[in-house]
C-alpha cells in the first residue's frame, strides 16, 4: 500500500507550514507524494488565518525546495482556470520539479468560493470538466512543431502551439468521484489513477468495480490504473492520543473511526486492510493538524513498516 500526504490549505495555513508538512513527508521515507486541495475558502468551524493559498503557486515553491517527493492536486478545480494556461501552468511546475508531478482535475463544487472571490459557477460543470480533460492531455500530447486545435461547447484553441511540454513523458492525470455512470467512463478516456474520496471500503469496491469495466470497456486494461482513496487521519499510541489528535481538528473519534482511519497504529494498519482488500491501492492521508508534525512520523515508523 502507498501512503501519500494530503492536505488541506483552506483551513489556516501558510506556505511555510505547508513546505515543513512537505519535506517532513519527503525526510520520513514513508509517503511517496504531497498533494493538496485546491480551495480558496475555509469550510467548518475554523478560522482559515493567514487566508487561502493558491495550490500550483504552492506547488511550484516547494518543486523547488524539495527533491524527491511527489507533487500534486486533489483535485484542481476546473472552474477556477482556463485549460490553455493550466496546461502551461502545470507543465511549467512539472519543469521545476524535474518531472514530479501529478495532475488531479475535477469539476469544483464549493459554489460559496466561487462566490466569495469573484469566480464563474456554471451549471454545466461536468461538460466542462470532460473539455479541459480533453485539452489539457491535447495539448501536452501534441508533437513538437505540430498545433493542436480544439473546438468544443465550452472552449475552443485554434493553432496553438502546445507548449511548454512536460518534463515527464505522461503526467499522470488523476479521476475521481463517487458518480455510478459518467464519473468512470471519464475515468476511462483520460485517468492513470482513480480517486474516490472519503467512502467506506463496501462503497470503494463497488465503484472501483464500475471504473474497471468502464475502462475495459473502452479498450484498455483496468490494470493499466491505479486506485486509490482519500481518509482523513487521526492516530495515536493509545486512546489518550488518538482523543488528543481528534479534538485539535474538532472531530469524533468514534465518527473519525466509522469513516476514517483512526486509532492505534495497528488498528489503522488493520482498517487500511479492509481498503486493501476492496482494491484499493494507495491512500492519501488527510492530515488536517499540520503543526503535529510527530503524527507523520507515528504513521511513518508504526504503520507504514506494517504495510510492505
Amino acid at each position: 500500500m502507498d501512503l501519500r500526504v494530503f492536505t488541506e490549505p483552506q483551513q489556516g495555513a501558510s506556505y511555510d507550514t505547508l513546505l515543513r508538512v512537505a519535506r517532513t513527508a519527503e525526510e520520513l521515507g514513508a509517503f511517496s507524494a504531497f498533494f493538496r486541495s485546491d480551495h480558496y475558502l475555509r469550510m467548518g468551524g475554523v478560522s482559515g488565518l493567514p487566508g487561502p493559498t493558491d495550490a500550483w503557486i504552492t506547488l511550484a515553491g516547494l518543486a523547488r525546495e524539495t527533491s524527491t517527493i511527489r507533487l500534486g492536486t486533489l483535485m484542481t478545480a476546473a472552474t477556477f482556470r482556463l485549460p490553455g494556461v493550466l496546461a502551461i501552468q502545470v507543465a511549467q511546475v512539472d519543469a521545476m520539479s524535474g518531472g514530479r508531478v501529478e495532475f488531479g482535475l475535477g469539476a469544483g463544487w464549493f459554489e460559496a468560493e466561487h462566490t466569495a472571490y469573484g469566480i464563474p459557477f456554471p451549471k454545466e460543470r461536468f461538460g466542462r470538466l470532460e473539455e479541459q480533460l480533453e485539452i489539457v492531455t491535447g495539448l501536452w500530447n501534441t508533437a513538437l512543431g505540430e498545433t493542436f486545435d480544439f473546438a468544443g461547447t465550452y472552449y475552443s484553441l485554434s493553432g496553438s502551439p502546445a507548449l511548454p511540454k512536460p518534463a515527464q513523458a505522461r503526467i499522470p492525470v488523476l479521476v475521481g468521484g463517487k458518480g455510478p455512470t459518467r464519473t468512470p467512463a471519464l475515468a476511462a478516456r483520460f485517468a492513470d489513477e482513480f480517486n474516490l474520496p472519503f467512502v467506506p471500503a463496501e462503497e470503494t469496491a463497488a465503484q472501483f468495480g464500475r471504473v474497471r469495466e468502464a475502462v475495459e470497456k473502452a479498450g484498455r486494461r483496468a490494470d493499466d490504473l491505479v486506485y486509490s482513496n482519500a481518509l482523513v487521519v487521526c492516530v495515536g499510541r493509545d486512546d489518550a492520543e488518538v482523543a488528543r489528535r481528534a479534538a485539535v481538528i474538532g472531530r469524533d473519534v468514534d465518527e473519525l473511526k466509522a469513516d476514517g482511519l483512526a486509532g492505534t497504529p495497528d488498528e489503522v494498519v488493520e482498517r487500511i486492510g479492509h481498503y486493501a482488500a476492496a482494491g484499493s491501492q494507495r491512500i492519501y492521508l488527510q492530515v488536517l493538524d499540520l503543526d503535529d508534525l510527530d503524527h507523520l512520523e507515528l504513521i511513518a515508523s508504526r504503520i507504514a513498516p506494517q504495510l510492505g
